[in-house]
């Protein structure tokens, strides 16, 4: 046992501090232990980021180090059933199915699906590029397709790289703009905010504000200063508007940005057909409020607009997430304090090259979609599956991810499953997607693994750095994400691996990552330690604080010409697709149609975290939630069961009629829906729930981005 981490208390138990890596908000834990087993989890009061803050997951850590479902060994797929295997047995049969299959079919013919929990992992995310690498395939796909691509998108052609993300400077603004997001229950999201409701308290009490736009009255908007309710899908006219009004009354003042931006003719056009007049009617937000809200945040000293995945995930994701970067730009809020910022964590996420365009380098075999970043969109991966011809998928590899409850249309992908010639998954558990492999290799997981938070410290709201050391041991040789990578990596690389990728480990390339950072000081062996190293922040227990946010511009800027790019053209063709069904435009529903939204819970993180029985307990929360009026007119109660169906699936749903929700809205939870066969999980009847995506259209997508568009499809609704 690591006892840099641990202080002893007293003679029979000891505190460990580390870092809870279940969501974005990074929250310190201080956990008391025997040396076998938790005995208490509470919030790091002294943890500089997170100051005490904990949720009801990082509170279960121990619960789910102990899950009796959670798999420790090997499992083979046999005529039987699964049995367990040896590491040696199982890395054997993959490597020489992978191989077989990629001689016989090509490297296209293996697909990889990587899922939220991979980039929670600094180990994974150190040995996943290479892996890749090894495996050389095209058909790559993960989460961010189904989450915060159009993030990403704008953010690479504006600033020149995806991972160039403004993140809302909450601890010092004084009016902040919240739409699609829940930051309540997600606890920040393209946003690591520790303790985020404190921090939104924090506005109000330091004297200002915060609006959350939104159609359900959220966790998050019971306590804003105002809420107004909009119709799915409609954000980008709200935000077109804002714009007009910013252009047309000549409020734009680009303030320090302004010698570093290109094009900013164009943007002053392109909104004058968008007047809060002609879009009230389609958002069903007032003009008199757009135009109230717009000089609220123009006037205010500190003011940022934030989006997140109400906004990313729907058909104009992409222009949304370019036009919230737009005004955040032209009324001089961004790059500057209490307005959208930009980290500078200990190991910088963004290249030192600049030009770099990872787009459209190749594109998708049956609907001709572009990569982006080497990813394929998600809602992609069934059709090439299942269409025969050159490049076919007939092998997948999946990690920490479970896309038959959590990708579009999820039954389509639980049958496309069957019919591969193999697949493995890297997964703890036996769930609704992995009782289609032939071989699932299980790592360690939370406590058995040590931990610096690579992607989540690059998009925080402060500057932090905290290493977490592993609690427990591993058992009966388990192994690591990161040695699962390396030995698949060995049997299948075409190529002589480095006698240095042989002896690395995690630890080693972080200790190096953190002398070329902005702290380090890497000059020569006599300043190896004098600036920030891995040996400081092991020993600071709590985490090193680095500071507030700072301006980043232009130094961080990565497009060639080191300016902003506010027109890209992607985002202008668009626009001009938006804009010839501008003047038609209207929300027409039948009788017992709706508009579907999906929602998260504090207590679950997408579909992976429902076998605890802690964060199930209760009343049942996957249920349809409908406004009292819609509930009325249909005749139905609090009491019934509804029947939601979509162009490609149904699901039969307890109704929760709610004045939460917007009229003419309705909303599911996404993540649940355990009642598949084959899987172990044991999840109890009563909190399995329904999948949101049986019913969530794989066609629906945003075109300029290829995200999915899960919000605002319609739906039926009937008793």
């Amino acid at each position: 046992m690591d006892t840099s981490s641990i202080t002893v208390s007293t003679e029979k138990s000891y505190t460990h501090y580390r870092v809870c890596n279940f969501c974005e908000a990074m929250c310190g834990l201080e956990i008391t232990h025997d040396g076998k087993q938790v005995l208490s989890v509470k919030g790091d009061e002294k943890d500089p980021f997170s100051k005490g803050s904990i949720c009801p997951k990082g509170a279960v850590i121990g619960e789910m180090y102990n899950d009796p479902d959670r798999l420790r060994k090997p499992l083979k797929k046999t005529n039987t059933g699964f049995v367990e295997v040896d590491w040696e047995e199982a890395f054997n049969i993959v490597g020489k199915r992978l191989n077989a299959i990629r001689d016989q079919y090509g490297n296209d013919a293996i697909g990889l699906y990587f899922g939220n929990p991979t980039v929670h992992n600094y180990g994974a995310m150190m040995y996943v590029g290479a892996f890749k690498k090894a495996i050389r395939s095209k058909n790559n796909y993960t989460a961010t397709s189904m989450d915060q691509l159009p993030h990403h998108f704008a953010s690479h052609f504006m600033f020149g790289s995806g991972m160039i993300m403004p993140i809302p400077d909450i601890n010092r603004t004084e009016y902040m703009i919240i739409m699609g997001a829940n930051p309540s229950a997600s606890n920040g999201s393209i946003m690591t905010a520790a303790g985020v409701q404190k921090r939104l308290r924090d506005i109000q009490q330091r004297g200002g504000k915060y609006i959350v736009i939104d159609p359900r009255r959220t966790e998050t908007a019971k306590s804003a200063d105002e809420h107004l309710f909009i119709r799915p899908g409609t954000d980008v006219y709200f935000l077109l508007a804002m714009l007009h009004i910013i252009v047309i009354e000549k409020k734009y003042n680009l303030k320090q940005l302004t010698p570093h931006i290109n094009d900013l003719d164009i943007v002053l056009s392109i909104a004058e057909p968008y007047a809060p007049e002609k879009i009230s009617s389609i958002t069903g937000i007032a003009a008199e409020d757009i135009k109230r809200i717009t000089n609220e945040y123009i006037d205010a000293e500190k003011a940022v607009l934030y989006g997140r995945m109400g906004v990313s995930t729907q058909e104009y994701g992409g222009l949304c997430h370019w036009l919230i970067n737009l005004i955040n730009i032209l009324t001089g809020h961004l790059d500057t304090e209490g307005g959208a910022m930009f980290t500078n964590p200990a190991v910088p996420m963004v290249r030192n090259k600049v030009g770099h365009n990872p787009y459209g380098r190749w594109k998708s075999r049956v609907r001709d979609l572009p990569e982006f970043e080497g990813e394929l969109p998600v809602s992609t991966m069934v059709e090439e599956i299942i269409t025969k011809g050159k490049g076919q998928i007939k092998a997948m590899i999946t990690h920490a991810g479970n896309p038959v409850l959590s990708t579009p249309n999820g039954g389509r992908l639980d049958q496309a499953l069957e019919g591969l010639d193999f697949m493995v998954s890297i997964d703890i558990y036996l769930n609704e997607t992995t009782k289609h492999a032939d071989i699932i290799l299980p790592p360690t997981t939370g406590l058995e693994i040590d931990h610096y938070d690579l992607i989540f410290n690059s998009f925080a709201v402060s500057n932090t750095a905290k290493f977490s050391e592993a609690l427990f041991p591993p058992k009966d040789g388990q192994l690591h994400d990161w040695q699962i990578f390396k030995a698949l990596t060995k049997r299948l690389s075409k190529k002589k691996l480095s006698w240095m990728y042989k002896i690395s480990t995690p630890k080693m390339w972080l200790r190096l990552a953190l002398l070329n950072g902005p702290y380090g000081n890497f000059s020569g062996i006599k300043q190896l330690f004098t600036g920030l190293n891995l040996r400081k922040i092991r020993k600071s227990l709590h985490g090193v604080d680095l500071g507030p946010l700072t301006p980043m511009f232009p130094k961080l800027l990565r497009t060639e010409d080191r300016k902003i790019h506010l027109a890209p053209k992607l985002f202008l063709e668009q626009l001009a697709v938006l804009h010839t069904k501008f003047s038609t435009d209207k929300d027409t529903l039948g009788d017992n149609e709706f508009r579907l939204i999906g929602r998260r819970h504090l207590r679950s993180n997408n579909s992976w975290m429902h076998n605890v029985d802690k964060l199930m307990s209760g009343k049942n929360r996957c249920t349809v939630m409908m406004n009292p009026l819609d509930a009325e007119r249909l005749g139905l109660t609090k009491e019934d069961e509804v029947m939601v169906k979509s162009r490609v699936g149904e699901v039969k749903i307890p109704i929760e009629v709610t004045k939460n929700m917007m009229p003419g809205v309705v909303s599911i939870p996404h993540g649940f829906g355990h009642t598949r066969k084959g899987s172990r999980l044991k999840v109890a009847e009563a909190h399995a729930g329904v999948s949101f995506n049986d019913i969530s259209d794989h066609d629906r997508m945003d075109t300029l981005t290829g995200n999915a568009a899960f919000s605002g499809q319609v739906v039926t609704i009937s008793k």
